[in-house]
């Protein structure tokens, strides 16, 4: 007597699920690379070039002014809407009175704030890494990696990277970088020849946002 013919519905069930598996297997392995790959994940230091590579001065040290000081539109002193800054980049000085919003990390010359703006984030405890165009492409991916690194929360969430405009001082020759900080008793300050994630880590947990003049401003 013939064995009955066994059902073919088992197996194709088992065909289809291993297929399904295969397949969100696929989808799901570049989300899970680009996760790992995405500058929030990845070390301070693999990002740009290590640090005895970046050409960077010596930090400065500056004195401080302007704390609370408002001007331009909506304040005392409404036509007040370019400030000579004392230091190229500022580190401290008067400021308009609203900082840039702190949803963006990364601006270009097509939408950067104006430096006063950005001068009252200072104030607030941003660090700004600011660059002076044209920079190499890689350079910018470094600086777009960068301003996802360090503006993420564990790392106090106040930083910006944006275009220096050479209106206000030229930086020094061969240095198109430049960090800056407004702590509570001094700025800082330091030129860079090429983009780094250790030297800007260095940078930012020696001045943390906690060490400025309005920590709690937004």
């Amino acid at each position: 007597m013939a064995e009955p013919r066994r059902a073919a519905g088992p197996r194709i069930a088992a065909l289809v699920t291993a297929l399904g598996t295969l397949l969100l297997a696929v989808a799901v392995v570049p989300f899970v690379r680009a996760y790992a790959d995405s500058p929030a994940r990845r070390p301070a230091a693999a990002i740009g070039v290590p640090a005895d590579r970046a050409g960077c001065d010596g930090e400065l040290t500056d004195p401080v002014r302007g704390a609370g000081v408002h001007v331009g539109p909506g304040t005392a002193e409404p036509y007040a809407t370019r400030i000579r800054y004392d230091l190229v980049p500022p580190s401290s000085g008067p400021h308009f009175v609203v900082p840039a919003p702190a949803v963006r990390r990364f601006y270009t010359t097509r939408d950067r704030p104006a430096v006063e703006i950005l001068v009252h984030n200072l104030e607030h405890g941003y660090t700004i890494l600011w660059y002076v165009e044209p920079l190499l492409r890689d350079q910018i991916e470094a600086l777009r990696a960068l301003a996802a690194k360090f503006g993420d929360d564990r790392y106090g969430g106040r930083f910006v990277v944006a275009p220096w405009d050479p209106g206000y001082g030229e930086f020094p020759a061969g240095r198109p970088l430049a960090l800056s900080h407004w702590g509570a008793t001094a700025g800082y300050r330091q030129f860079c020849a090429a983009a780094s994630g250790a030297v800007v880590e260095r940078f930012v947990r020696a001045h943390p946002p906690a060490d400025s003049p309005e920590p709690t401003g937004m």
